[in-house]
């Protein structure tokens, strides 16, 4: 099995890899780290928090199943914890096959005024801000049909997964990875006489695309870990993407098990 392994920045994270590797590179073992970049993994190993699990997902993409061993502040992905590196190493080479959790994402399309077109997707949430102090304003069209026209902070379209991120700050709701769905959420969205929104999240199914056409000149684009600022972004098109992130579960613990631990006892 060829695993490769992210990690976060910091000297506790890198112990951790280092005796992980020293556990699994026994004489005989099945087990080989790649090393360089062009080289496909089988398992990635994300070693921190949940922005490492983010970056790993967006550096090696679909075909690799994810593990996550958790080092930072948030671990909602992650099953494993340093203290367990004995448990993990046994239940690998015991060559067990786990069960995979496929993840949804969500599938972006980026239309500028000039006609480029840009295919962008996360495993979390897309986010869309004005560029400065004034209000966001968007129209949103839900399958080709007008909905409202936004005003207010900015636009959340998450997973099911990446609900339990940003949307649930902003009171969206929590959906379950096996829903296909994306959720469209207002983040501070201006409600008085003259401007109304439905000033409720929104889950689309997968047959559902939203389209959020851009009337800032210049707005802040955040697709995961990745923020970016864009002009003359004309729409921005989401729907539920053809493709799942895999994750690889040695660990009996659903996904309400998880929102438990992560936001109620810890």
């Amino acid at each position: 099995m060829r695993i490769a392994t992210v990690l976060r920045n910091d000297d506790f994270t890198r112990e951790v890899c280092r005796q992980l590797r020293e556990k699994l590179l026994r004489p005989g073992s099945p087990f080989r780290f790649v090393e360089h970049p062009d080289e496909e993994p089988d398992m990635v190993l994300s070693i921190g928090g949940d922005g490492t699990l983010l970056e790993a997902v967006h550096q090696y993409g679909f075909e690799p199943a994810y593990v996550g061993i958790h080092t930072g502040h948030l671990g909602f992905y992650a099953d494993w914890h340093p203290d367990e590196l004995d448990s993990f190493v046994e239940v690998l080479m015991a060559e067990n096959k786990p069960y995979l959790a496929e993840y949804p994402i969500v599938q972006c399309q980026i239309h500028t005024r000039d006609g480029q077109t840009y295919d962008k997707w996360a495993l979390n949430e897309l986010v869309i801000r004005n560029n400065s102090l004034s209000t966001l304003v968007a129209c949103v069209y839900i399958n080709g049909d007008e909905f409202e026209t936004f005003r207010g902070d900015g636009l959340i379209v998450s997973s099911p997964s990446g609900s339990t991120a940003y949307n649930k700050a902003v009171n969206g709701a929590l959906v379950h990875p096996s829903i296909e769905a994306i959720q469209l959420s207002e983040i501070a969205s201006i409600n008085n006489q003259a401007y109304r929104t439905v000033n409720s999240s929104l889950v689309l199914p997968c047959h559902h695309e939203v389209e959020i056409i851009v009337m800032n000149p210049e707005i802040m684009i955040g697709l995961d870990r990745e923020q970016a600022v864009w002009q003359d972004v004309r729409s921005i098109t989401c729907r539920v993407g053809s493709r799942k992130v895999k994750f690889a579960r040695y660990k009996k613990m659903t996904f309400w098990s998880r929102v438990r631990k992560s936001f109620i006892t810890g």
